[in-house]
């Protein structure tokens, strides 16, 4: 007899990154993901060009993965943050430039509140940068609480976001 083993989820995770060799860490970072336990990396956004928001410093490079997991959301933070660390991050202060930054944006159909974790993330709907390679991948995604996401592109049209060719 088998014993089957943990049932995966859908996570969403965004990425993005303003200093040193952005695509290069970008792809780095997505082979991490991939390389996580009781996780497969299943696709992959286009890249994306942005201003900072809420923030100065160079433009950001700018993604989103969608992984199946068996990771619980809390584990699967821990390989986040153990990712960004690796790649050089560091957290000076809120918003600061970054190498890599590693965000859990959706973790199945759950709604998470701890000390260490919110998912949905809370700012998702609030940035293009995140929306945008979030729905490429899932045009008809929705997140608890805040319903379909396409509903709030309109509300972050203003803010600078490009697609990048190749991807």
């Amino acid at each position: 007899m088998t014993l089957a083993g943990p049932a995966r989820v859908s996570a969403f995770v965004g990425l993005g990154a303003n200093l040193g060799d952005t695509a290069r860490t970008l792809a780095s970072a997505l082979k991490a993901l991939a390389a996580l336990p009781e996780t497969e990396l299943v696709a992959v956004s286009s890249l994306y060009r942005s201003a900072p928001v809420d923030a100065s410093g160079p433009d950001y490079l700018n993604a989103a993965a969608r992984l199946e997991t068996a990771l619980p959301p809390e584990a699967l933070l821990r390989c986040l943050q153990a990712i960004e660390l690796a790649h050089g991050r560091e957290r000076p202060f809120v918003n600061a430039s970054r190498t890599l930054d590693l965000d859990l944006l959706l973790y199945a159909e759950r709604k998470i509140r701890s000390q260490h974790l919110c998912v949905p993330h809370p700012r998702l709907h609030q940035r293009a940068f995140v929306l945008l390679p979030l729905l490429e991948l899932g045009p008809d995604l929705s997140a608890p609480e805040l319903g379909a996401l396409r509903s709030y592109l309109s509300a972050v049209s203003d803010q600078r976001v490009e697609r990048l060719p190749g991807g």
